[in-house]
Formats: structure tokens, C-alpha cells, sequence
């Protein structure tokens, strides 16, 4: 099971998916005082709730105090504490030459909550956390991530696009590389490892496809117009080359060229978004973790769990029914 007291991705992944944060708000049950537009929490409540001394929050704050803030904590004082005082005065124990005062969101409490590691109800929480989480995700996705990818609305065109630069790439492959069959899944192989680091094999393991999956349809837009990208190149240069050196080229040209358009500056910050996306949504959508990615590994963006789970995920049919006239277009451009 994750620890989410020692990893502040994890942590930030549950915090970053509002889907999970109101069934996890649900379950506990707890709403606090409505205060501009949010459930709010005094150091107090939250102490009492978790079964701990005010001075084990307030050391929190201190230790956490960049990521809670980020998450909700806030200091209120002048005319925002007493708009507070007045609304809930009866209710909370705060003396009249109170300056400040902290208050904690739904966010940041349970972001404390899945820091704290003296207390046995934040721990009893955390296990339930990362249940909702995963029931979540598998909900809103019909009972399955293999192909979450698919759930972006700019999958199909990004997917039907990388198609075409595929038949360009093989095609040049054919014409201008002195080599057998064994050249396609050579040099595709040798494009995924300038892309995110793993060959094809490699891939689908760490995903757990069947030899019989396609890779591609599990890959996400961002890795897909990467490859794409690197096809047209290499398919470009190869002709480029070919026509120069009038002769079909061998395989340490091809090579060659591979590595030039890999370590091109135009290339890199493509590359690295790819590797990001890849390495941080697998991990988290897809309980599968790229060794070789490590180091890329990133809490999963609010906008990533709309774009794959929330209202602008789109099924793959409905995909298709939008995109009936790219088919069509590329079918009289062949």
C-alpha cells in the first residue's frame, strides 16, 4: 500500500482529484463552518477530530507549511476575521486580541491528515483514502485504465494523425535503408527509447499487455505526436540523405540520423513533457511505475483528472462519431 505520509506526490495526486474529495468528504462526514465559500476548520476542530494536542498541528504547519498553504491553509486577519468572528462567534473560542487566525479547507485538513503519523484516526483515514481514490478512478472509467488514454478528446485525432506519419516512416524505411524486415521493429524500437527511455517489450510489461496489444493505443496524446514527430523527421532525412548519397543507406547512417533529430534542442522539451506525462499519470491512473522514468514522476494536474475522468473525458465511439470527416479526408488523400 502507498505511504502517503512519506510522498508528497501521492499525497498531491488525492488532493488534486475534487472526484475523490467529495466522496472522501462523504465518508467523514465532517462539513465545518461555510466561510467564503468553504468549509472551514479551526486548529482546534481539526485536533479534536484526529485525537491529537493543538501543538502537534501547529508543528505540522510549521514542518509542511509551503504545501499546506498550497492546499488551503490560510491566515485570516483584519476584516476577513472579523467577518468570521461575527458569523461564528458562538461556535469557536477565540479572544478578543486575536490578530490571526489559521483556518484549514476540506483540502488542507485532509492533506494533515495524511501527514500526521501520531494519530491512529488519520492513519485508519488513510487507508480509506486511497480505497475511494482507486474506486473512483475505476468508476469513472468503466471499470478499467488500460486505456484511459483514450478518455482525452484529442486522443483520436493525435491517434489518427500518428497513423499517417507511421506509413510515411515505413515507407521510407522500405525505400531508402539497405536492411530487412527486421529494420521496422529495430528502428521503432530505437524511436520509443529517444521518446520515453523504454522499448517496446519494456512497455508492455511495466503496463501488463498482452503480447497481442497494440502499444500505441494505450499511449497518451502527448507521446503519440512526439512519435509522430520523430517519424516524419527520420522519414524525411532518410529520403534526404538516400537522394544525396544516390544509394539505399545502411544501418549506421540510419542510426545516425536517429540520434541527431533525438539530441536536437527543438526536441527536448517535447521529450520531457512526453516522459512526464507518461511516468506520472501511469503511476497513479495505472499503478504502473517506469523505473527508467523515475526521476519525471509528477503529482497528476486538477486539469489531467478532468481531461481523463471529468466532464471533458470523452468515450473513444463518441470520438469517433466527431472525427467521421478526418476518415474521410484521409481516404481521398490516399
Amino acid at each position: 500500500m502507498k505511504d502517503l505520509t512519506n510522498s508528497n506526490i501521492e499525497r498531491q495526486n488525492i488532493l488534486n482529484n475534487h472526484f475523490a474529495l467529495e466522496r472522501i468528504q462523504e465518508y467523514i462526514g465532517i462539513s465545518g463552518m461555510m466561510f467564503e465559500k468553504e468549509y472551514r476548520f479551526t486548529k482546534k476542530i481539526v485536533a479534536d477530530f484526529f485525537g491529537i494536542e493543538i501543538r502537534s498541528v501547529e508543528r505540522y504547519l510549521e514542518k509542511h507549511s509551503d504545501e499546506l498553504k498550497h492546499n488551503g491553509y490560510v491566515l485570516i486577519k483584519g476584516k476577513r476575521l472579523k467577518d468570521f468572528k461575527l458569523q461564528f462567534a458562538p461556535v469557536i473560542d477565540v479572544g478578543s486580541k486575536t490578530t490571526q487566525l489559521g483556518l484549514f479547507n476540506f483540502r488542507a485538513f485532509l492533506n494533515l491528515g495524511m501527514l500526521l503519523s501520531e494519530s491512529e484516526k488519520a492513519r485508519l483515514l488513510r487507508s480509506k483514502i486511497l480505497d475511494i481514490a482507486i474506486e473512483t478512478i475505476n468508476e469513472r472509467t468503466g471499470g478499467g485504465t488500460k486505456y484511459i488514454n483514450r478518455k482525452d478528446s484529442s486522443y483520436l485525432t493525435s491517434a489518427i494523425r500518428e497513423s499517417k506519419f507511421r506509413k510515411e516512416f515505413t515507407s521510407a524505411l522500405s525505400r531508402y535503408v539497405n536492411m530487412g524486415d527486421y529494420k521496422y521493429s529495430l528502428y521503432t524500437n530505437m524511436i520509443y527509447e529517444c521518446v520515453f527511455n523504454e522499448n517496446a517489450k519494456e512497455y508492455k510489461k511495466i503496463l501488463k499487455l498482452e503480447a497481442k496489444d497494440n502499444a500505441r493505443e494505450t499511449m497518451y496524446t502527448e507521446v503519440l505526436n512526439v512519435i509522430a514527430s520523430f517519424e516524419t523527421g527520420i522519414a524525411y532525412e532518410l529520403k534526404r540523405r538516400s537522394d544525396i548519397e544516390n544509394r539505399k543507406l545502411e544501418p549506421n547512417e540510419v542510426d545516425n540520423i536517429i540520434r541527431l533529430i533525438a539530441d536536437h534542442p527543438m526536441q527536448r522539451p517535447h521529450i520531457e513533457d512526453a516522459r512526464i506525462k507518461m511516468a506520472s499519470r501511469d503511476l497513479h491512473f495505472r499503478d504502473a511505475f517506469h523505473q527508467k522514468l523515475e526521476n519525471y514522476v509528477q503529482a497528476v494536474s486538477p486539469s489531467d483528472f478532468e481531461r481523463f475522468i471529468g466532464e471533458q473525458s470523452i468515450d473513444l465511439i463518441e470520438q469517433l462519431k466527431g472525427v467521421e470527416d478526418v476518415f474521410k479526408r484521409l481516404k481521398d488523400s490516399e
